[in-house]
Order: structure tokens, then C-alpha cells, then sequence
């Protein structure tokens, strides 16, 4: 949960005001002492995460994607190694969308489908 940076200001407020400590003022605002303490050192609201991808590189994802272009996560799951979930999530993080057609799946064939390309 991400509180609001005008609650952040008023705590920040009263502690560097010396009308609370910083015991009494996560008591009064029912914050945690390391929330408060992390607030005081950089009061910014984070937007990114400073942490790089740990199970799937994206430089493999991204490799594996341009070598098949028209796979199932399921199937690029199989090869790097990990959750189907885990590459829709890696998929997103790189911005990488599924691209819409109008023609038929690769499971069946342009013959079958009705619609003329």
C-alpha cells in the first residue's frame, strides 16, 4: 500500500518538529517504525524498482522471442524454464504485447478458416 505524499509531509512534519518521536508518531498514524524511518531518509514516492529480473534474463526472453515470434507463452515457458505466468509478467515488464490477427491460430490451418487474408 502506498500512502499519500501529503500524509508522508505531515508525519515527516511532526517528527522533524520535535512534537512527536518517532515511536509515538507510528503509534499515532499506525505506521510501521522502518516505514517512517525509510520516509525520513527519502520521502519520494518510488515509481521503479531498482531490482533487475531474476529468473528470466530479458536478454533470453527477448532472443526467444524474435526467434519464435508466433509461440505460446506455455511453449516459451518449457524452453527458458519457468511459469507461464512468470513469462506473461516478463512479457509486460518489456512492453512485448500479443499481437492481434485476424487469421486463424497456428493449430489450425489457413484452409479450414474463413476468413480470406
Amino acid at each position: 500500500m502506498t500512502y499519500s505524499t501529503d500524509f508522508r509531509t505531515q508525519v515527516i512534519k511532526s517528527v522533524k518538529a520535535k512534537d512527536m518521536s518517532i515511536r509515538q508518531a507510528c503509534i499515532f498514524y499506525d505506521i510501521s517504525k522502518t516505514t517512517l524511518q525509510r520516509w525520513l531518509k527519502n520521502p519520494s514516492i518510488k515509481q521503479t524498482r531498482d531490482k533487475p529480473p531474476s529468473k528470466i534474463p530479458n536478454e533470453a526472453l527477448l532472443k526467444d522471442v524474435a526467434q519464435y515470434p508466433d509461440d505460446y507463452m506455455y511453449e516459451r515457458a518449457q524452453r527458458l524454464g519457468c511459469s507461464k505466468s512468470g513469462i506473461e509478467i516478463a512479457l509486460k515488464r518489456l512492453g512485448i504485447s500479443q499481437k492481434k490477427d485476424l487469421g486463424t491460430s497456428k493449430s489450425m490451418s489457413n484452409k479450414k478458416s474463413d476468413i480470406s487474408e
